[in-house]
């Protein structure tokens, strides 16, 4: 018998250490440092979650970065393939590499490019609608407030009209465009209103698409597409118009539709919940869909999450910018004969439901399902019905516009 020779003995490899410039985020940042996730010897840290974190509620952002870091055990590009076809779990990392430096990189372009943000608000008149678009953003954004006179007549058909300001906060830049449409609703025969809205909505589609088709595209193609359409509904406390059934009906597959129940301090909270309960029903029953949509919910989260709005959709709002004084304190609100109705108390009306619904928990979901599903669907039909868009010139495009 032969002697059985020992394997080679190797020494285990150095781990190398996070370098002390990496890592630490900015005092500004809102994303907490990360452990490096070295695995090693006995005291080694424990390994590094599986994926990015993404916002509740994304449509596209991040998906790929987790599959595989190039190491055993993934379907990762560049990576073994000795590992398991079937396995889901992170691979082991022998060393800090920096990927979960890749939200700051994120964070920091987006501080330098900025976004667009593009509103449009839907409603008769004496609804209210600059008014709350001004107390969204807290400053004067909405149409009448950059030049409208109190002379200006009820247009004769349904207009499209639309103002962009930029506003910074925390420096973090966005370009706001509110989009009007004076004389919705306000004719003797409102038959077809929503066609010019419609048209306008696809209009800003089409131009994004003849953008992307160009041969020589912008570096960043400007996103005039509207993410978000805010329709007011009267308060009426008895039931949803017809008219607002059918603009619903027409463009809830085109653009992402909020409802929300304008002038919420007319009724009594009786009255509010009833007309609520009673505006659900008739859109379910009408087969009408309003943002967020259940079918795009991506999780159990996301679908736990988007349940509560939907169960508080359409929220009863009041808008202001005014400021009183109560109890000491500057709030924003509509002053009556037996007291002050306070725009951002939960207690008083559902407009800070709408904001941190609106600006802060889906703003960037709703320019996602805007690109990946409202602009993808119009984008398959445009490109199926003409069997395919060739690339155009600038004169071309600006000749078709």
């Amino acid at each position: 018998m032969s002697d059985v020779v020992p394997p080679e003995v190797r020494p285990k490899p150095a781990v190398p250490a996070k370098p002390p410039h990496v890592g630490a985020p900015s005092p500004s940042s809102p994303f907490p440092p990360q452990a490096p996730g070295l695995v090693g010897g006995g005291n080694s840290a424990p390994a590094p979650p599986s994926g990015i974190p993404v916002p509740i509620g994304s449509h596209g952002l991040g998906h790929g970065l987790g599959h595989g870091v190039g190491v055993s055990g993934g379907h990762g590009h560049g990576g073994s393939h000795g590992g398991s076809h079937g396995s889901s779990g992170g691979s082991t990392l022998l060393g800090y590499i920096g990927i979960d430096t890749i939200i700051e990189q994120m964070r920091k372009k987006t501080m330098k490019t900025g976004f667009d943000f593009n509103i449009m608000v839907v409603g008769h008149s004496g609804l209210g609608k600059s008014t709350l678009v001004n107390t969204l953003f807290k400053s004067q954004v909405s149409r009448r407030s950059a030049g409208w006179a109190r002379d200006e007549k009820i247009p004769k058909t349904v207009e499209i009209k639309s103002v962009s300001h930029f506003i910074e906060e925390g420096g973090v830049k966005m370009k706001l465009t509110v989009v009007d449409t004076p004389g919705f609703g306000d004719l003797i025969n409102n038959e077809n209103c929503w066609e010019p809205i419609g048209k306008y909505i696809n209009e800003q589609y089409e131009k994004f698409l003849k953008e992307e088709v160009n041969i020589t595209r912008k570096k960043r193609i400007p996103d005039t597409r509207v993410h978000c359409c805010i329709y007011f509904i009267s308060p009426t406390g008895h039931s949803l118009r017809q008219l607002d059934v059918e603009f619903m009906k027409h463009l809830s597959h085109s653009v992402n539709i909020i409802p929300v129940i304008a002038k919420a301090d007319t009724m009594t909270i009786d009255e509010r919940q009833d007309f609520k309960q009673r505006v659900r029903k008739e859109l379910e029953m009408s087969g009408i869909e309003f943002y967020p949509q259940k079918e795009f919910d991506e999780d159990m989260e996301d679908k736990s999450d988007n349940d509560k709005i939907r169960e508080a959709m359409p929220f009863a709002v009041v808008g202001s910018d005014k400021e009183y004084q109560v109890n000491g304190k500057r709030v924003l609100g509509r002053k009556t004969a037996w007291g002050v109705v306070e725009v951002e108390n939960p207690n008083h009306c559902e407009f800070a439901q709408l904001r941190d619904f609106l600006i802060r928990s889906h703003l960037q979901d709703l320019k996602e399902v805007t690109h990946n599903i409202h602009y993808e669907t119009y984008r398959a039909k445009r490109l199926n019905d003409n069997g395919g868009l060739h690339p155009i010139s600038n004169d071309t495009q600006e000749s078709n516009l």
